[in-house]
């Protein structure tokens, strides 16, 4: 399994891809990685590593698109991009899966040009693994499509159910739809359109609504949104569970009772926050596509870089693309 990984791609670009890419080999989570990007900037900071030189190569790619830049001008423009130079090799079939921790808007415009769409998808989206009380979960969408209609919305809960099915080997997954109540009256026109298709599609498994506060009790395998509801309650999330830790960083230091109260329950805060860190998830999956891309978020350290090179391989090995085309074929 070799995953080409968008060398220039995250915040602290490239140290965090270099090292991670020699973690997964390390930790045998693929073959062998190809780091994309200016070959004469990664080779003395790749020649720091110990590792096995055969299996991390690096591919020149002379360009970078950074992350405030329009994703179609900086696509269409920077042809030599360490981000479409990586998604190209997967293209050609030198790579089976494709990392990037960049730009999200141009890494699904630059694998919306050079694959195309699963015939029969309308619109990719942004499947994001979550963790849960119970399960992990997936959402969909969650910022590649702010404006949705409730076809889009039927076509993400089948999309989801496909990669759910395949990548953790389940069943049958629950499918729900994200809305203000839990009655099938409840939420705007779309989503009350969306509802009934939901609840008409035989071979979905859908079990109705999904109040916001349900999000994280793990009742069901995959949430279905669109991209601006999908991406404003991701960042909720991630903003109040650092705000709960800086909370009790915070509690823990104020006396001498306090700091043994946090050695007890040290265990439980480790647990918590291993549970709920995003660098053990690596990235998120853009479905819809046909290749494999996985975006990680772009202040990804190591940690994150290599286990978003872990979840490329699986995704790659479960076959969800070749599985979704014919999903799609034969609906149509």
């Amino acid at each position: 399994m070799r995953i080409a990984v968008d060398a220039f791609g995250s915040d602290r670009a490239p140290f965090p891809e270099i090292e991670g890419a020699v973690l997964a080999i390390k930790e045998e989570v693929c073959d062998e990685v190809l780091l994309v990007g200016d070959e004469e900037k990664l080779q003395p900071e790749l020649a720091k590593f110990f590792f096995d030189a055969q299996r991390v190569k690096i591919v020149h790619a002379s360009q970078r698109i950074s992350m405030d830049e329009n994703p179609a001008v900086a696509v269409r423009t920077k042809r030599d991009s360490s981000m479409r130079k990586a998604i190209e090799l997967h293209q050609q079939g030198m790579a089976d899966a494709v990392v990037s921790a960049g730009n999200t808007g141009a890494f699904m415009a630059a694998s919306l040009l050079v694959y195309g769409r699963i015939p029969g998808v309308s619109r990719p989206a942004i499947a994001i693994t979550f963790p849960t009380q119970l399960q992990h979960e997936i959402i969909l969408d969650v910022g590649a499509n702010v404006d949705c209609d409730a076809k889009n919305l039927l076509q993400f809960a089948q999309l989801g159910s496909i990669y759910y099915k395949h990548f953790f080997d389940t069943e049958n997954p629950r499918i729900s739809l994200l809305n203000i109540g839990e009655e099938s009256a409840k939420g705007n026109s779309v989503s009350r359109e969306a509802y009934q298709l939901l609840s008409k599609a035989e071979d979905l498994n859908f079990i109705g609504n999904l109040e916001g506060k349900d999000v994280l009790r793990g009742i069901t395998e995959v949430v279905v949104c669109d991209g601006f509801v999908g991406n404003v309650m991701l960042k909720t999330v991630e903003g109040a569970v650092l705000s709960i830790f800086d909370l009790l960083k915070e509690q823990f230091s104020k006396d001498w009772v306090a700091k043994f109260g946090a050695l007890l329950s040290y265990p439980v805060y480790s647990y918590l926050k291993k549970k709920l860190d995003h660098t053990e998830y690596g990235g998120a999956l853009l479905v819809g596509l046909n290749g494999n891309s996985i975006v990680s978020h772009g202040r990804s350290n190591a940690k994150a870089i290599k286990n978003a090179i872990r979840a490329a391989a699986r995704i790659a090995r479960s076959g969800f693309v070749s599985h979704s085309k014919e999903y799609f074929e034969r609906l149509q």
